[in-house]
């Protein structure tokens, strides 16, 4: 298994076991994110039990974790007879001294018996705070893990010492597990899997782009095949509802009015199903950068917030009958391969936001990036800094051509139309381009300041 990144996440959680005191700490994130992968690097040279929870009764998880620990310790009474209750877990493991402690999927436990943060609170407050263990409770159900374990109403609110949440990885450090591809290849790559690791192992380094597309997603045996409906099936009690959702912002309705008339669903009802799905990081609700108020916008616009999420209900779910009867170099040719730019442009422009967040100049730094769109016009990047009323307006262009003036006169254009800021603030402009810039456009650059960015600069 190839472990990449979460080198900051990783020294944390060695420092947090190296300071010897109890520890109690919280890891949750989406997925397939790498969250397993992540704690197995940092227990394996230590003393530590792992147990992985799943939707057996509590009771069968209470035996199953009891024949661990016995075959952990020897202990032949525990494989015997085991635990009867938390409790006594709990004050087994009191008396094992500095031992890591890690249970996966605890959400699973907390479905098995609802009561079980307030077992956790009471075996932590009784046994475990002042014993020398190092406890990890990691979980995949975010909102269960922020209501149930992090939320102010929750048992467990306050015990914690620490928490993580695992982000899917950055783009630079997906491209580590392809440091041999192109810049262009690449771009297709991370925007067909975005930064969840499970997802960029599937892919083989040494097969091109469209060899992997058709052997490790459209082949109906293939792991990412069924990956989103196989997600949303675990996750969901409506999983169908789910789809029709999704379907229609992959469409491109992306208001809740649109989804509205597209699925012919009640207004409370696609309320509900566009909160869960945010809540699961599959889509997220995104508002002109410029506003003042994320809440109370009406500009919201819901986009699907994984790639390989995006990807699949835009060219796997509409085109399962013919892969699934063997058509698939159809799909690859006719359904793909015609759109596969378009669908590649909205991943540029997100990877050239991410740069300007990173920063583009030393010295030249924003505290928010997004988007701006009004009815009549749109910029891909906006970036705003509140402290020194500075702004700054790009475009990025995934395209074969090189980008000239045409496309930064009209930006300055559009530029105009922000009012954010406009009583002496500060501009700066920026062009992220596929295939360079024209020399008229570098002269001008050159002149005014404006920022060029290829997309060999995005990779570095």
């Amino acid at each position: 298994m190839v472990f990449i990144n979460r080198e900051n996440e990783l020294k944390y959680l060695n420092n947090e076991y190296r300071d010897k005191k109890s520890r109690f700490v919280v890891i949750y994130g989406k997925r397939r994110v790498g969250k397993t992968e992540l704690v197995k690097q940092f227990f394996k040279d230590i003393p530590h039990i792992y147990f992985l929870a799943d939707k057996a009764p509590e009771k069968d998880q209470l035996q199953l974790l009891s024949e661990k620990i016995g075959l952990l310790f020897n202990d032949e009474f525990l494989l015997s007879r085991g635990f009867g209750t938390w409790y006594e877990f709990f004050r087994y493991i009191r008396n094992k001294g500095r031992i890591a402690v890690i249970i996966d999927e605890f959400p699973f436990l907390i479905e098995a018996n609802s009561a079980i943060p307030s077992i956790f609170q009471k075996g932590w407050d009784e046994d475990l705070k002042n014993s020398g263990t190092f406890l990890i409770l990691l979980g995949s159900s975010i909102g269960m893990m922020e209501t149930e374990v992090l939320g102010y109403k929750s048992p467990l609110f306050g015990r914690r010492t620490g928490q993580l949440f695992i982000e899917p990885l950055t783009f630079w450090n997906s491209k580590k597990f392809f440091p041999e591809k192109f810049n262009d290849e690449f771009m297709y790559i991370y925007s067909i899997l975005g930064g969840t690791p499970a997802y960029l192992l599937q892919f083989e380094p040494s097969m091109d782009l469209w060899a992997n597309i058709k052997e490790k997603i459209l082949k109906p045996q293939a792991y990412l095949f069924n990956e989103p409906e196989f997600i949303l099936r675990e996750e969901l009690r409506e999983p169908r509802n789910y789809f029709s959702i999704l379907k229609a912002i992959s469409m491109g309705k992306t208001r809740a009015s649109e989804i509205i008339n597209e699925t012919g669903f009640e207004k409370n009802v696609v309320g509900k199903y566009l909160s869960v799905l945010a809540e699961l990081r599959i889509i997220k609700r995104d508002v002109p950068v410029t506003e003042k108020s994320y809440e109370k916008s009406k500009k919201g616009m819901y986009m699907i917030d994984d790639n390989f999420f995006r990807f699949w209900f835009n060219f796997v779910f509409p085109n399962k009958s013919y892969i699934e009867e063997g058509e698939v170099e159809y799909v690859i040719k006719n359904k793909i391969k015609s759109r596969l730019d378009i669908f590649a442009s909205l991943t540029f422009e997100d990877v050239s936001r991410s740069f300007v967040k990173i920063g583009l100049k030393k010295g030249i730094m924003f505290n928010k990036v997004g988007r701006w769109w009004s009815k009549d016009s749109e910029i891909d990047i906006v970036a705003i800094n509140d402290d020194e009323n500075s702004i700054l307006f790009g475009e990025a262009k995934w395209s074969t051509k090189k980008v000239g003036t045409d496309i930064l006169t009209d930006l300055k254009r559009k530029s105009s139309m922000v009012e954010w800021g406009k009583k002496n603030r500060k501009e700066y402009y920026a062009l992220f381009s596929r295939k360079g810039f024209t020399e008229e456009v570098k002269m001008i650059a050159e002149k005014e300041g404006v920022f060029l960015i290829g997309v060999e600069e995005i990779n570095i």
